[in-house]
C-alpha cells in the first residue's frame, strides 16, 4: 500500500489555538535529503467541517485527527527526504452554512496561507467552497458533501470529490426493489444534498422497475419529521426512504420507529454512518441496508487503522473519518512527487492517479476530479449478532469501483 505502519500514539505535534504544527527531525526547512520548493515554507492543510452540530460527530474534530495520522505517518515514512518537512494544520466549524463556508474558506486561503481545504460537509457548504478554491487557484479535496455537482457543472480544476456521491448511495436502492419494494415515499431535506439524492434515488427506483409516489421535502436542520412519516406513509408505499444524514437522520429513525411505521414499511437510509447506529442503537438500525463508503472492520488492514484511531480518540471512525486521513495522506504523497505544493503542480500530479490505501480500494481519480473506488452493500446487524462495540454491520457484498460509481459526467469542463 506504500503506506509505513506506525505503533503507538504519540508523535511529535504542537496543538494550539485550533492549530497543528509538524516538523520533521531533519529541522524546519527543506532537509538535505530532499529537493522542495514550498510556498511560506510550509505546508497548510485546513479541515473546514461541522464541529457542533448534526455533522459533528461523523467528521467533525475527529476527522482534524485523522489528518494529523496523515501527517505522522507521511513524515515517518520519508524522514529526513520528506520534502513537506513543515506541516501546519488549521480548522474552523461551518455549521453547515454556505455563506459560512465561504467566508472562513476565503479565511483559510487568504490570511491562514491554506494550501488546501479538506472535508466540508453539507453540498451547498461544498459548492460554496468549491467556489472559492477556482478563484483562488488552491486546492480543494472534499469528503463530506455527496452532491454531484462537484464533478459535473460546477466543477473545476482545483476541486477534488474523494469520497462517495449520491449516485453511488443510491446503488441499494435497486436491491431492495428487486426484493419487493416497488412503490416508494422519499422524504429529504430542502438543500443541494437532499435534492440531488431524490433525483438519484429516483432514477434508481425506478431503473429497477419501481415507482416513488410521492416525494416529501423537509427543512434543515430539523427535529421533528412526525408529520413528514404520516404523508411519506398516506399512499401505502412498500418503502419510506429517508435521505436525512447526522443528528438528523437520528431523530428521523427514532420518530419513524415510535410511529409504528416499521411494523408495515420497509426503512431505506441514503446516507448511514457507523457515528449514527452507535449513537441511537443498533436495535433501531437492525435489518437496514445501505450503501456504505468504508467499515472499519472489513478486513485486517482497516481495523489495525481503525485500532490506532480509537487509542487517539476513544472512538471507531467513520468513512468520513479514514477518507480525510486518506486524502490529507496522498495530498502530501503528491507533493512529494512534485517536489513543490504549487497547486497546479499538484493537481497534475494527482489526476490520473490509481492508489490503493486503506480506505481506497482500487482507486482511481478520474478525469472529472471524482475519485472512484470499491464500495460495499452493507446490513445493520441485530443485536444478538453484535460481538463487540462498534461492530453494527454485515458487509453483503464488493461493488467494484466501475460498478459503483456512474462514468464520467458530461456536463463537467475542466
Amino acid at each position: 500500500m506504500g503506506i509505513t505502519k506506525r505503533t503507538g500514539t504519540a508523535f511529535a505535534t504542537l496543538v494550539a489555538g485550533g492549530v497543528l504544527l509538524a516538523g520533521c527531525a531533519g529541522g524546519g526547512g527543506p532537509s538535505t535529503g530532499a529537493t522542495s520548493e514550498l510556498t511560506n515554507d510550509k505546508v497548510v492543510i485546513g479541515v473546514l467541517n461541522d464541529q457542533s452540530g448534526v455533522y459533528k460527530d461523523l467528521s467533525g474534530p475527529n476527522s482534524v485527527e485523522a489528518v494529523r495520522m496523515a501527517i505522522a505517518d507521511y513524515q515517518e515514512k520519508y524522514g529526513d527526504d520528506a520534502v513537506a518537512s513543515e506541516i501546519e494544520v488549521v480548522t474552523a466549524d461551518h455549521q453547515n452554512k454556505p455563506d459560512v463556508a465561504n467566508t472562513q474558506a476565503q479565511a483559510m486561503y487568504d490570511r491562514q496561507n491554506a494550501d488546501i481545504i479538506l472535508d466540508v460537509p453539507a453540498s451547498s457548504a461544498a459548492l460554496a467552497v468549491s467556489t472559492v478554491a477556482a478563484e483562488k487557484q488552491k486546492l480543494y479535496i472534499n469528503i463530506g458533501a455527496a452532491t454531484m455537482e462537484l464533478t459535473g457543472a460546477s466543477c473545476n480544476k482545483y476541486t477534488f470529490h474523494w469520497a462517495y456521491n449520491t449516485q453511488m448511495l443510491a446503488k441499494g436502492a435497486t436491491g431492495l426493489v428487486e426484493d419487493g419494494g416497488e412503490t416508494w415515499s422519499i422524504v429529504y431535506p430542502d438543500y443541494a444534498f437532499g435534492q440531488d439524492m431524490l433525483k438519484s434515488f429516483s432514477e434508481a427506483v425506478e431503473g429497477a422497475g419501481g415507482t416513488v409516489n410521492e416525494s416529501i421535502a423537509t427543512p434543515f436542520p430539523n427535529d421533528n419529521f412526525a408529520t413528514f412519516i404520516t404523508k411519506a406513509q398516506s399512499t401505502n408505499p412498500d418503502v419510506i426512504g429517508t435521505m436525512q444524514a447526522g443528528g438528523d437522520l437520528i431523530n428521523f429513525v427514532k420518530q419513524f420507529n415510535q410511529s409504528g411505521a416499521r411494523d408495515t414499511t420497509t426503512l431505506a437510509v441514503g446516507l448511514m454512518f457507523i457515528t449514527d447506529i452507535h449513537s441511537l442503537g443498533v436495535e433501531e438500525f437492525a435489518g437496514t441496508t445501505f450503501t456504505d463508503a468504508w467499515y472499519w472492520n472489513y478486513d485486517d488492514q482497516n481495523r489495525e487503522w481503525a485500532d490506532r484511531f480509537m487509542e487517539i480518540t476513544d472512538t471507531r471512525p467513520s468513512f468520513a473519518h479514514a477518507a480525510n486521513y486518506s486524502a490529507a495522506f496522498q495530498y502530501l504523497e503528491a507533493i512529494q512527487r512534485a517536489g513543490t505544493d504549487d497547486a497546479d503542480a499538484v493537481v497534475a500530479e494527482l489526476e490520473g492517479q490509481k492508489i490503493d490505501d486503506v480506505f481506497l480500494r482500487n482507486g482511481e481519480i478520474r478525469a472529472d476530479h471524482s475519485v472512484a473506488h470499491d464500495t460495499y452493500l452493507a446490513k445493520v446487524k441485530s443485536p444478538g449478532d453484535v460481538k463487540e462495540e462498534w461492530d453494527y454491520e454485515e458487509i453483503i457484498t464488493t461493488l467494484p469501483a466501475a460498478q459503483a460509481y456512474a462514468p464520467v459526467q458530461e456536463s463537467c469542463s475542466l
